[in-house]
């Protein structure tokens, strides 16, 4: 892991994605930017993304309304708050605006959550090629950020991306079917999908989302 504080450009950071390396800060107040390079990566295989019976039922239920790229400010913002057991964020104010300028290049989408028309979770991150870089989410009502985070796989399975980074395994990314591989075995696989073409979706087409439901339902075994 490189922590050398620099100065970076939107083109920059699509740059060190492209290497395998990820900016951040220390601190929300922080006025440091380093690049991370971690020995052991956080994945997140997409044909074994695992989606319980009970999240199966959630996504289905129209208890949210979700929605992509309707408001992308807004995410990386609730992202950059302060949480239940998080006070401080990775998400400086440079961070901020770096992704909000990647967004409008295109290169960054985001998944919003929504309940009564309030934003009550949501997360955003890079696009290269076939692969997704995961940046953030937040969640202010339960389930609102894992919601966010199944309708991120059905697009990027839809899409045809061959990668989703989830930067750092937690147990929370693990219950979906993250796992953690070598540096080496994350770059093979980004080199792959750099290459690859991929299709980012805004809108999902009817049925699309039923169909997705049922077919890593039907993939899974002995969850609840």
């Amino acid at each position: 892991m490189s922590r050398r504080s620099v100065a970076i450009t939107p083109d920059l950071v699509l740059r060190a994605y492209a290497a395998g390396l990820f900016p951040m800060a220390e601190g929300r107040r922080s006025t440091r930017l380093f690049w991370l390079d971690p020995e052991r990566r956080g994945v997140m295989p997409l044909d074994r993304f695992h989606l319980s019976r009970s999240l199966a039922r959630t996504l289905l239920s129209g208890r949210f309304t979700v929605t992509a790229d309707r408001d992308f400010a807004a995410v990386v913002a609730g992202c950059a708050a302060p949480a239940p057991g998080r006070l401080d964020s990775w998400i400086n104010p440079e961070v901020e605006a770096l992704f909000n300028a990647l967004h409008g290049m295109g290169h960054a989408h985001s998944i919003e959550t929504w309940r009564d028309g309030q934003l009550v979770g949501g997360l955003y991150g890079v696009r290269l090629g076939a692969a997704f870089f995961g940046e953030s989410m937040f969640s202010r009502e339960t389930d609102a950020s894992k919601v966010a985070l199944a309708h991120l796989a059905v697009r990027l399975r839809r899409g045809g991306f061959a990668l989703l980074d989830a930067q750092f395994l937690t147990d929370h990314l693990a219950r979906f079917g993250a796992v953690e591989i070598p540096q080496a075995e994350y770059k093979a696989q980004l080199a792959t999908a750099l290459r690859l073409p991929a299709r980012w979706e805004t809108e999902l087409p009817p049925g699309a989302l039923e169909e997705e439901v049922r077919a890593l339902r039907s993939a899974a075994s002995g969850d609840g």
